[in-house]
């Protein structure tokens, strides 16, 4: 407090080095955002740019897999008991972290800098991420360009590519063949053309093997980041507008494929399949872990898109409304497109004469082999098969923004008058990088990789680093200021929910999923492939690498401050002197005067010049400053 005190006493100074050209205006009274920064040129950009971006690969490829793995029916259970202690609550905390300060990811830690180690964290883990998701897009173009054609390329065997195996679907139904099939000793053209074309896993002999680079793939991963970079261009402004389409248009073809897979012969087994409860499931720990994970992985948080995304608001956003819009909308996608997934799995498995189990996969097995072969069975396969891949390219590019977008904003945010300016340079200039680092999986062996930066990029270390930032709100800054900062924004405290998710539920759950992700933890496997030991500590040092560096960052803030050790690391836990929101008409209570340049002694004498009496807004701010005053006279 005292600190605080000093620094209302002095006139705030900010070296021109760390001044943008916006900041030197003397026109900010007429703005209601930083101009040289970006926003929303809407409110629906917003919530859509967040609908995209939780609504992704996953909601397709994964959610089916374990609902019917994990009780079916039952699943939905502890799927809406995990998502109102733990995706609802932390999501709400990380939009509202973000909208509060209007900063990215790495400068938003001047809430409390000796935690600055956990963005840092946040943009390792996103980058390592977005390479390898980038490559799942570029297999969803391969696939897209494939199905231009009259006949799909995976629909028979007798190709170059085929092997004696390969045994096409038509000679495995025919009922009155006089030669027995043994199904589980063939090989569906589907997965062969996955395999041996699409990858060409056969010119590999492992992951420390990865021999050449496929080109038709390295052409579709260069494609796949031009048009990120093109969507992402001029940042939220081009990047919201993209998602008008990217967010809604796949809703149009999951209905499509719904009502068509419905109407098929057998759809109805696939459905009683995915939905039947097994209630006994509940009783093991397991499927509730598994629906934790689920909401948790599904939402996206802890990868800085929410924060970044919120950071572009207006200050007053009503987030509280949007946060039940999305999280409750992206569940409900999900049911959905199991219904999809599971009524032309049924029909698939009444055309072999298998069981549903036999032919449900999850991840690139259900969206690459799985579902192209279904398709191979419907009349109009090539037209299936196209909108089919193409609700995949907008599920996954929604995600893509949102992950490069966190990147550039945490990165500029820091720099501001150097790469503001350069903005459109420094997002081409990390594109290619990026796509360089992804070349690794363009090659033969590039699928053993991806599935190395799928298993730990984002394992333990997105959850440890959850787990820290939910403790440095509620514990380290303080539950009561950051509801009171929650109040100053949106006119409402949280409730007894919130609070008590925030402290105590949604961070125990997080550790029970820790703890779990540990002791069960399994190496990586691929098929029957089995990854050497030396590819196992790579992967487990990716994960842990994330966590090392919120010491590191806690050992630089320290070494910043004076003073013994303790008060270096109270100094450095204390919110930085600038911390609050970022336009000074906004900073009421502890926030006057503390914004670098600021000239006026109070935010609410801005409101009064600004729009010539008192608001909702301001009479709010009254409140909270006669609340604070009362605190400090008690403290006193």
């Amino acid at each position: 407090m005292k600190r605080r005190q000093e620094h209302l006493l002095q006139q705030p100074v900010t070296p021109d080095l760390l001044l943008s050209p916006g900041d030197r205006d003397d026109v900010a009274l007429d703005a209601d955002y930083p101009e040289d920064r970006g926003n929303w040129t809407g409110k629906l950009d917003f919530l859509l740019s967040c609908i995209g971006y939780c609504v992704g690969l996953g909601n397709v490829w994964r959610f089916p897999y374990r609902a019917y793995t994990n009780g079916g029916g039952a699943f939905l259970v502890p799927y809406f008991i995990m998502l109102a202690i733990c995706g609802i609550p932390f999501f709400f905390m990380e939009l509202s972290l973000g909208q509060f300060s209007s900063l990215g990811p790495l400068a938003v830690w001047k809430i409390s800098p000796l935690f600055k180690g956990v963005g840092m964290g946040m943009i390792l883990i996103v980058s390592l991420v977005a390479i390898y998701y980038n490559m799942i897009i570029a297999y969803v173009l391969f696939y897209l360009f494939a199905s231009l054609t009259n006949d799909l390329p995976w629909q028979h065997c007798g190709n170059w590519w085929n092997t004696d195996l390969c045994l096409d679907h038509r000679v495995m139904r025919t009922e009155n063949s006089s030669v027995p099939i043994n199904i589980s000793s063939t090989v569906s053209p589907s997965e062969e053309y996955w395999s041996r074309y699409v990858l060409h896993m056969q010119g590999s002999t492992g992951i420390g093997d990865p021999g050449g680079i496929r080109w038709n793939l390295c052409l579709c991963l260069l494609l796949s980041w031009v048009i990120v970079y093109l969507c992402i261009l001029k940042g939220v402004k081009s990047s919201g507008k993209v998602v008008y389409f990217t967010a809604t248009f796949p809703y149009l073809i999951l209905i499509m494929l719904l009502i068509r897979g419905v109407t098929l012969d057998g759809a109805w087994i696939g459905i009683k399949f995915y939905l039947t409860p097994k209630f006994d499931h509940l009783l093991t720990p397991k499927v509730w872990i598994e629906a934790a994970l689920q909401i948790f992985y599904s939402l996206g948080v802890g990868f800085g898109g929410l924060l970044t995304f919120a950071s572009y608001n207006t200050f007053h956003q009503n987030i509280y409304r949007d946060t039940f819009i999305v999280t409750i909308g992206n569940a409900i996608t999900s049911i959905l497109a199991g219904f999809a997934i599971f009524s032309v799995l049924g029909y698939m498995s009444k055309e072999l004469g298998v069981p549903v189990d036999q032919v449900a996969k999850a991840g690139p097995g259900l969206a690459f082999v799985v579902y192209p072969q279904a398709m191979t069975m419907l009349p109009l396969a090539p037209f299936w098969s196209f909108l089919f891949f193409f609700m995949l390219l907008t599920l996954g590019l929604d995600s893509q923004f949102a992950f490069m977008e966190t990147i550039v904003t945490s990165i500029t945010d820091e720099f501001p008058y150097y790469l503001r300016p350069k903005k459109a340079v420094f997002s081409a200039l990390l594109c290619i990088i990026l796509f360089l680092m992804g070349l690794l999986l363009t090659t033969e062996g590039g699928m053993y990789w991806l599935v190395l930066l799928d298993d730990y990029s984002a394992g333990f270390g997105l959850m440890v680093v959850v787990i820290t930032s939910c403790l440095v709100m509620t514990r380290v800054y303080g539950m009561k200021r950051f509801c009171r900062d929650i109040h100053m924004m949106l006119g409402m405290k949280p409730g007894i929910y919130f609070k008590t998710c925030w402290i105590f539920l949604a961070p125990a759950t997080m550790l029970a999923l820790l703890a779990y992700s540990i002791l069960k933890y399994q190496p990586s496997v691929y098929g029957t492939y089995r990854f050497p030991f030396w590819s196992e500590v790579l992967g487990i040092l990716m994960g842990l690498l994330p966590c090392l560096l919120i010491p590191a960052g806690m050992l630089f803030a320290i070494l910043k401050e004076e003073g013994t050790l303790w008060q270096r690391i109270r100094q450095a836990s204390r919110p930085a002197l600038d911390w609050g929101p970022s336009l000074e008409e906004n900073r009421t209570g502890l926030y006057v005067n503390t914004l670098a340049g600021s000239q006026s002694p109070k935010p609410l004498m801005v409101h009064m010049r600004k729009y010539g009496g008192i608001t909702s807004y301001e009479n709010r701010a009254i409140e909270i400053d006669k609340e604070i005053e009362e605190e400090e006279e008690s403290m006193m």
